[in-house]
């Protein structure tokens, strides 16, 4: 007798099922990479590897973090974006990965909304505009003041972010400056210290034990309101009406990875990230624990390159 047609469709549909619930009944076996396309030392990192010391005990296997910084983060994006999807090979992405290098980047090597998997929005976060301590301004309105009357201030930037914050200060303080670009916010900040160049925008984690140590004097941050850890320090917007840059960092796996093994990676990650010590070290860090489920996070992004695209097209930046 032959088959009906009913008994071969359910063959078939167990033929797909089964070895995705094998994948993630058996995952994982190996060592687990994540991709971190920003310098050593930057927010993304940081997160990356507090992340993935606790996902290591969670799991049960080793979990190793790999910097490939550079084209504001697009190199390490896509190596990600290449490897095989099977939730062994991981990527720390931003709203710089993920939303703005669309407008930033002419021949971007790949598509953040299709190339990606997401697990796991990880964290939100802001910017602090910083300045060597020697710099003659002391305060926002000294810096204005100070801008004003000397054009040609040279700002490095590391992330998308980071270069949108520098158009912002031309585009909505009236403040002319030349920008420099970086492989990463940590590289930028380095020269800000020796006195390379003026400015550097850099995200919390890393402005503020430079702040703390006296290598660097913040000036503003770049959140809408004041952050606790710099109650001192006032928003940008005060002075510059809609300047608003808020970041984000977020765990993704390449496209077409396994929902069993995207659940076991969100479902692993959600718990680390809701514990009142993670919360409250990350918080120390300038950083506010703000997860998302796989399906909200991919709405999320593609609603976050909509935002970028404006920001940058108001911020009068072309795709180079």
């Amino acid at each position: 007798m032959k088959p009906s047609l009913g008994i071969i469709a359910a063959a078939v549909l167990l033929g797909l099922v089964a070895p995705q619930a094998n994948a993630a009944d058996d995952y994982p076996s190996r060592q687990i990479k994540i991709i971190v396309p920003f310098p050593a030392g930057a927010g993304p990192d940081q997160v990356a590897r507090m992340l993935g010391q606790q996902l290591q005990d969670a799991l049960g296997q080793t979990v190793v973090i790999e910097n490939r910084s550079g084209a504001l983060g697009s190199i390490g994006a896509q190596e990600v974006a290449r490897a095989q999807p099977d939730g062994y090979t991981l990527l720390m992405g931003t709203n710089t990965t993920q939303a703005s290098n669309v407008a930033m980047l002419k021949n971007l090597p790949y598509d953040p909304a299709k190339d990606f998997t997401p697990v796991i929005r990880t964290v939100t976060t802001a910017m602090v505009l910083l300045v060597n301590p020697n710099f003659p301004a002391k305060d926002l309105p000294q810096f204005m003041a100070y801008a004003k009357t000397h054009p040609n201030m040279t700002a490095g930037y590391g992330s998308g972010a980071s270069q949108i914050s520098n158009a912002q200060l031309q585009s909505r303080g009236g403040i002319s400056i030349v920008s420099a670009a970086y492989r990463g916010v940590p590289l930028a900040v380095t020269d800000v210290i020796a006195g390379v160049i003026d400015l550097a925008f850099a995200d919390f984690s890393v402005a503020i034990p430079q702040m703390q140590g006296g290598t660097l004097r913040g000036i503003g941050v770049t959140s809408p309101t004041r952050n606790e850890l710099t109650p001192d320090l006032p928003p940008l917007a005060d002075v510059m009406p809609g300047f608003e840059a808020t970041i984000w960092y977020g765990l993704l796996a390449p496209a077409n990875t396994p929902a069993p093994i995207v659940n076991k990676l969100y479902a692993a990650s959600e718990k680390i990230l809701s514990a009142p010590a993670t919360r409250e070290r990350l918080a120390s860090l300038g950083m506010i624990v703000s997860t998302m489920p796989p399906a909200e996070f991919g709405a999320f992004v593609n609603s976050e390159i909509t935002r970028w695209t404006e920001a940058a097209k108001a911020a009068g930046i072309e795709a180079k």
